[in-house]
C-alpha cells in the first residue's frame, strides 16, 4: 500500500510515516500543499493523509484539485480543526473521503487508513492462493500446505505482492515502490535479505525465484 503524508510539522510526518512503515506501508512526506499535489499527479498513492492548514497552497485547496482528477488517491484529512462544521465541510465541501481531528490515536488512524483502501470498484479477494501458499489479507495470516507462519510485516507485503502477481516476475523496483518508499536506496540489500528469509519460512527456498533482469515471482 503506497501512502503520502501531506504535513507541514516535520516531526509529526515522520512520527506517522514511521509507525505506518511498520504497519508495512510504503510512505512519503510532502512539507507543502503544491508538492502534495505535484506528487499525486506522478504516482499512484492508495491514500493521502492530508492536514488542512498547508503552506503554499492549503489542503481545502490540494484536496478541491485532487477530486478534478479521474483516478484521484483517497482523501483522509487530518487536522485540528475538530469541530462537527469542520468535519461536514470536509466531507461534504471539499470531497475528503474521511476526517480524523488532532489529537488522535495512531491505531484508530492505521485502521481508517486501510478501510480506505479497501474502498476500490473491483477489490482483490480476501483470501490469495498459490500452489500452497495461502494468505489471507483481513487477518494477515499465511500458511503453507496448512501449516501457520509467522511473518514480519515487510515479509507480508512482498509475499502479498508475489500472490497478487500470481506468478508473473515482480521487479526489484516494484518492491521497493510497493512494499517500502521513495526514500529506499535502489541498491539497498533490503530487499534481497526480505526475500532470503521469506524463503526459509516458506520451508522451500525454490518457491520463490529471482531473475537479475526480471526480479521475482513464485514457482509452482
Amino acid at each position: 500500500m503506497r501512502i503520502l503524508v501531506a504535513e507541514d510539522h516535520r516531526v509529526l510526518a515522520r512520527t506517522i510515516a514511521t509507525g505506518l512503515r511498520r504497519q508495512a506501508m510504503a510512505v512519503d512526506i510532502a512539507g507543502t500543499g503544491d508538492a502534495a499535489e505535484r506528487m499525486c499527479l506522478l504516482t499512484a498513492y492508495d491514500v493521502l493523509i492530508l492536514d488542512r492548514d498547508l503552506p503554499v497552497m492549503t489542503g481545502d485547496e490540494v484536496c478541491r484539485r485532487l477530486r478534478e482528477l479521474q483516478d484521484p488517491p483517497r482523501i483522509l484529512m487530518l487536522t485540528a480543526a475538530g469541530e462537527l462544521t469542520d468535519r461536514i465541510y470536509g466531507l461534504t465541501a471539499l470531497g475528503a473521503d474521511d476526517y480524523l481531528a488532532k489529537p488522535f490515536d495512531f491505531a484508530e488512524l492505521v485502521a481508517r487508513v486501510r478501510a480506505l483502501s479497501r474502498r476500490a470498484p473491483k477489490p482483490p479477494p480476501t483470501v490469495l492462493r498459490f500452489g500452497s501458499i495461502s494468505l489471507e489479507e483481513a487477518r494477515h495470516e499465511v500458511s503453507v500446505d496448512g501449516r501457520p507462519l509467522e511473518l514480519t510485516p515487510k515479509e507480508f507485503a512482498v509475499l502479498h505482492l508475489l500472490l497478487v502477481a500470481g506468478g508473473a516476475p515482480v521487479s526489484h523496483d516494484e518492491l521497493i515502490r510497493t512494499v517500502w518508499d521513495e526514500y529506499l536506496d535502489r541498491r539497498t540489500s533490503a530487499v534481497r535479505a526480505t526475500v532470503s528469509r521469506l524463503r526459509v519460512k516458506l520451508g522451500d527456498p525454490g518457491l520463490i525465484a529471482a531473475d537479475k533482469e526480471e526480479g521475482y515471482r513464485l514457482c509452482d
